[in-house]
């Protein structure tokens, strides 16, 4: 099964709110391999919250995609203002546009991270590259044969 531009436009149910701690915006700073002294988090933080909303189109049974075929191919995000502890976050994912190309899916979403308040924290834009294994693996070409080494007679 693969997603197809029906998927476009689709929306999927919000996360729930996460907790934005010091320690965890510390333990992210040092494993992306930043610093980390207090305020804002690093720009690319908000992944944590994107992904959890990443994993409403993921887990959706009726789309096909399954991350073991996905290839993460672009990130983005758009700030309103940056993203600082004691924020309580909600992301809600939007498809906003799917494409065949070369064999694979090429999936573009839209996370709309907002605080508690509901007011707009930062926009993540991804793109997906799916490339889903053939529906009967019976069906699936043969791999060519190894060359053949040593002496020819």
């Amino acid at each position: 099964m693969s997603p197809g531009p029906d998927l476009t436009g689709r929306s999927f149910p919000p996360t729930e709110p996460f907790e934005v701690t010091h320690d965890h915006v510390a333990a992210f700073a040092q494993s992306v391999g930043a610093t980390y002294a207090g305020g804002a988090a690093p720009p690319t933080y908000p992944i944590v919250v994107a992904f959890a909303a990443m994993r409403g189109l993921l887990d959706a049974p009726d789309v096909g995609i399954a991350l073991q075929h996905v290839v993460h191919g672009e990130q983005r995000f758009t700030y309103t203002r940056p993203v600082v502890p004691g924020d309580r976050l909600t992301a809600e994912l939007t498809v906003t546009s799917v494409r065949s190309l070369g064999g694979a899916d090429i999936i573009g979403t839209r996370s709309e991270i907002t605080d508690a308040d509901g007011a707009h924290v930062v926009t993540a834009l991804a793109t997906l590259v799916h490339s889903a294994p053939p529906a009967d693996p019976a069906s699936a070409e043969e791999p060519p044969a190894p060359p053949q080494v040593g002496r020819q007679r």
